[in-house]
């Protein structure tokens, strides 16, 4: 399977996942970005026995775009503490259905995730198991009663995106999770990430890349 490689270094590997893809293997034993980069890694570079790629973050399974894998332990590492201290900036964008009445603003809400369903649902802040997760908007464009938004997260909780926009009115076009009243089965969700800043675990030199959506419905529609 090719993977589009965006950037390349000894120490970061940053590729556009395709959608539906896992990110590392599952229940469901299909291929997934880590055995699908460490095997491209090993051939490239003719590496004798396993090839460390180190997991930095993750996207959902029908979410696409930029994503960055570190090429070594200290890179992991030290991208690990960005990622803590909130240093990596990460910009998505979505289709939602409605269109928001402010053209910007800030989104916080409780998160509970019941892992055995793997469905995240908002909460009240007292709830126990409670994670707070905010995440800033922009309305890009309108069209058809259809919304492109600039989403930066603040946070990063499991689902996060798709839970916050479902819970202030504006489901993602496609969510079959958090939007199964407004979607029709099959449609592919339209969220992406769309950008990565962060500073580079070596040099400190600041790396950012961009990832554009498919052109196709209903990212085409903007």
């Amino acid at each position: 399977m090719e993977i589009p490689l965006l950037f390349e270094d000894n120490h970061l590997l940053v590729v556009e996942k395709p959608v539906n893809i896992p990110v590392q293997e599952d229940d469901s034993r299909d291929r997934d970005m880590l055995s699908i980069l460490k095997e491209d890694l090993k051939i490239r570079y003719q590496k004798p026995g396993n090839v460390y790629l180190g997991l930095v973050h993750r996207l959902d399974r029908p979410v696409g775009g930029v994503m960055v894998f570190a090429k070594t332990s200290k890179a992991a590492s030290r991208l690990s503490d960005v990622l803590r201290r909130r240093e990596m900036d990460r910009t998505y964008l979505a289709v939602v259905r409605g269109i928001p009445e402010k053209k910007k603003g800030l989104l916080e809400h409780y998160l509970y995730k019941d892992t055995k369903k793997n469905k995240v649902h908002t909460v009240s802040a007292n709830h126990a198991q409670a994670k707070k997760a905010v995440l800033e908007y922009e309305v890009i464009s309108s069209s058809e009663q259809l919304s492109l938004l600039s989403v930066r997260l603040h946070t990063g909780r499991s689902h996060q995106i798709r839970v916050q926009l479902s819970a202030s009115g504006w489901p993602l076009y496609g969510d079959q999770k958090y939007g199964q009243h407004v979607n029709q089965p099959g449609q592919q969700i339209a969220l992406w990430a769309h950008a990565l800043e962060f500073p580079h675990p070596t040099t400190k030199e600041p790396v950012e890349i961009h990832s554009q959506p498919p052109n196709e419905y209903p990212w085409n529609l903007f």
